[in-house]
């Protein structure tokens, strides 16, 4: 469907001869845009509530920039992740706007600051070295619209800095839990509330936590009912599920 064959579209929904809903499921199967590299996906935010998100690793600075201007243009908020400064440098040639959010390693253009979320999504690190996929959930959460509030260096370690912040997860309506070594935290937090909690394992640890396998094993095998878990490393994984589970 190109711009005059949605511009017609238009013209009969206000002759009444197309009803919105219908109009809306005609636009959610538009074609992409080829750019021959990639095919943007522009109407992804009508299928699934969320627009199309950049997976900045292993593209060429131009990829990125052609992909994140093409987005752009269509509006609304764009995010990239685990993007590089030199990826940054070619987006900025063709969206000045854009912005690095660091530790994140995300490069954002927010245009719609409407919140969508119907409550607060807490975000959790064990330690200060999970703190960057603590933040690629933060960033991802609150590009869809939430409200985020941290919570950060509350290992069970030092169970106690945990428990001096409890009002901090009682007040979420879910939470996120990032956490490397053995992974134990996620299982803690999930026995102080009583809602989702997405557990995100790190690869951080000594040889034997095996890149964020030990935490990810332990992790999906907590005795918390109400955990579940992503991938390792995977903040943004987390940060999506979390603002869908948000809007309910």
């Amino acid at each position: 469907m190109n711009a005059d064959s949605i511009r017609k579209l238009l013209e009969q929904v206000r002759r009444g001869k197309v009803s919105p809903d219908e109009a809306v499921e005609r636009l959610r199967h538009m074609p992409f845009e080829d750019l021959g590299f990639a095919k943007v996906d522009h109407h992804r935010a009508l299928r699934n509530g969320m627009p199309e998100v950049i997976f900045g690793q292993g593209k060429t600075p131009a990829q990125m920039a052609s992909i994140f201007f093409r987005l752009a243009k269509h509006g609304g908020n764009i995010l990239a992740t685990r993007a590089s400064e030199e990826q940054l440098a070619a987006v900025r040639k063709r969206v000045p706007k854009a912005q690095y959010r660091e530790p994140a390693r995300a490069i954002v253009l927010q245009r719609d600051s409407k919140k969508y979320g119907k409550g607060i999504i807490a975000v959790v690190s064990a330690g200060t070295s999970d703190i960057s996929v603590a933040e690629e959930a933060v960033v991802t959460a609150e590009m869809m619209g939430n409200d985020v509030e941290r919570l950060y260096d509350v290992g069970i370690a030092g169970i106690h800095r945990l428990l001096a912040n409890r009002a901090v997860l009682i007040r979420a309506r879910v939470v996120i839990v990032c956490a490397g070594m053995e992974g134990a935290l996620p299982s803690v937090v999930g026995g102080l509330v009583g809602v989702p909690v997405i557990a995100v394992p790190t690869s951080v640890g000594y040889g034997a936590a095996f890149k964020g396998l030990a935490a990810l094993l332990g992790m999906m095998n907590s005795c918390a009912s109400n955990v579940s878990v992503v991938n390792i490393d995977n903040g943004f994984g987390a940060g999506y599920v979390a603002a869908l589970i948000n809007r309910l």
